[in-house]
């Protein structure tokens, strides 16, 4: 069953948990003004759905029960699905600047692929006929999940079982016959207080001494023993505020105090030598995500820049200075997502799961270059706009009748763009790029998915270096040293395309809408 998105909003009041928002506990998560930006963001996934001008990409079909099903819980089978993926996220996120049920599908992907290594090295189904039911359950009632991933951590320095305070990290503090206990604390869930479940996952590898902190599973919103400390969603009831009063998102600290979750929701609890797994799968597919993410807000930025272009008397196509600007702006967004598509036929089949798996270099460049450039991403758009858009009065001020008239008259720049339509493009980029929102976008475009240093880390564990060495020493016609082991070589492969090939026979590739509704789906222009 595809929900609309009333039918999401409706669906949260079946669930009573326990958030609470500026120092008061909230009654109703989707009746609180302060989380309302977060919920329209979710709400407009299950909406684009059921589109038919969206449904070829906003939708799929599971490949098990043949149910037509969100693009954001489906179970990548080909690089087909990873390109669709990558255009629905930018789809969304061009009209929320960050949708947040992405994060679903992140999560999914990388316990299919994790529940299946376990099961191999075990030689059992246990684990994979575990989740397949869950997944089932997901998609009967078209759930959105949360990602509860990254612990308090307490020291640094110091591993989970080392904490002065074990609760820094949640971990396992009973097993029984029905299921285990938890407690603990995860300190960034994206979009906590209106998720339908919560997805518990380890946010690090861990040792053989830390195996009560190697655990996965599913919580209820509203689980007995777990508390929601949340911020506001966007800039709810700001009236400069024309983007994120309507769309934002909010993030919660998440408090677990001995909550159960029975047999049938545990993914993992203990299998410690299988976090690293599950950490880097999920990091992968999510950084392959934010690609297309945020893309979604550079077109916005692209757009938006050339609005007040225009609203300040310019055509960049004649100003050279302009023009570069923008040129930037356009060469880093589609440069980013460049990378995604490439890690999406670059893919590869996940050997436990027979999943499909994007390829971890481009997607950790990719990711890479967008949370560095980011930055660059807001000054240009600065550059194109002019200081007008941290300058204007307030908004009170357009219906003030000593001094609106006036401003009106003498503000305007264009003759064919009225007073009010420049002020409004302006106030527009100032919430995307200069104000609190501004600087939150910065923040997750540059954290959000892991620090850079852990995609350089990624990208240099994963590039074939050693198959540059070897170029470059048949080309010299001698080894550099005899030894046919040393470090610099040890990661080599065929080559782009793999050996098995990007595209087996039969594989399903990008939907292929018509012209007029791909102008409407992404950014490109006929």
């Amino acid at each position: 069953m595809l929900m609309s998105g009333n039918d999401y909003r409706d669906s949260l009041r079946a669930f009573k948990p326990t958030v609470y928002l500026d120092g008061h506990k909230v009654d109703s998560v989707v009746d609180e003004p302060g989380f309302a930006p977060g919920v329209n963001a979710i709400a407009l996934t299950y909406d684009f759905a059921l589109r038919s001008e969206y449904a070829p990409i906003m939708t799929a079909v599971d490949a098990t029960s043949g149910r037509t099903v969100n693009r954001f819980s489906h179970i990548n089978m080909g690089a087909g699905d990873l390109l669709n993926k990558l255009e629905a996220v930018r789809l969304v996120c061009q009209e929320t600047g960050c949708a947040q049920r992405y994060l679903t599908h992140d999560a999914v992907n990388a316990i299919a692929q994790v529940s299946a290594r376990i099961d191999d090295a075990r030689g059992s189904r246990e684990h994979r006929d575990r989740f397949a039911a869950y997944l089932a359950h997901v998609h009967e009632h078209d759930l959105t999940l949360g990602v509860a991933m990254t612990d308090a951590k307490g020291d640094r320095s110091k591993k989970p079982h080392q904490q002065g305070n074990q609760d820094a990290y949640v971990h396992v503090v009973e097993r029984n016959a029905k299921g285990i206990v938890i407690s603990g604390t995860k300190a960034i869930v994206t979009g906590a207080p209106y998720m339908h479940e919560l997805l518990v996952m380890p946010c690090r590898n861990m040792g053989e001494e830390d195996a009560d902190f190697a655990v996965c599973c599913a919580v209820p919103l509203d689980a007995g023993g777990m508390t929601i400390v949340a911020r506001p969603a966007g800039r709810p009831g700001e009236k400069a505020a024309l983007f994120s009063n309507r769309y934002g998102q909010s993030t919660g600290v998440v408090l677990f105090d001995r909550v159960f979750v029975p047999w049938d929701r545990v993914f993992y609890a203990g299998e410690w030598e299988h976090s690293s797994a599950l950490t880097y799968n999920y990091a992968t597919h999510h950084r392959h995500t934010c690609i297309a993410a945020r893309a979604g807000f550079g077109d916005l930025l692209i757009g938006a820049g050339a609005l007040m272009c225009e609203a300040n008397g310019f055509d960049p196509g004649r100003e050279t200075h302009l023009r570069e600007q923008m040129v930037d702006l356009i060469k880093i967004v589609e440069g980013f997502y460049a990378c995604g598509v490439a890690a999406s036929t670059y893919g590869t089949v996940d050997p436990y799961s027979k999943t499909f798996m994007p390829d971890p270099v481009f997607a950790n460049i990719g990711k890479l270059l967008l949370a560095t450039q980011i930055y660059d991403m807001q000054r240009i758009a600065h550059y194109v706009s002019g200081g007008l858009i941290v300058t204007l009065p307030g908004p009170d001020e357009d219906h003030n009748p000593e001094t609106s008239a006036q401003l009106a008259n003498v503000l305007r720049a264009n003759p064919s763009v009225p007073y009010e339509r420049r002020i409004q493009t302006a106030r527009f980029i100032e919430d995307l790029t200069a104000s609190y929102q501004g600087g939150w976008y910065s923040v997750i475009s540059l954290h959000g998915g892991g620090s850079p240093a852990a995609m350089k880390q990624e990208i240099y564990r994963n590039y074939p270096i050693g198959s540059k060495v070897d170029l470059v020493e048949r080309l010299l016609e001698r080894g550099l040293t005899d030894d046919p082991d040393r470090a610099i070589t040890q990661n080599r492969q065929p080559g782009k395309c793999c050996a098995q090939g990007c595209v087996t026979p039969g594989q399903a590739v990008m939907v292929d809408l018509p012209t007029t509704q791909v102008v409407q789906v992404t950014r490109r222009v006929a």
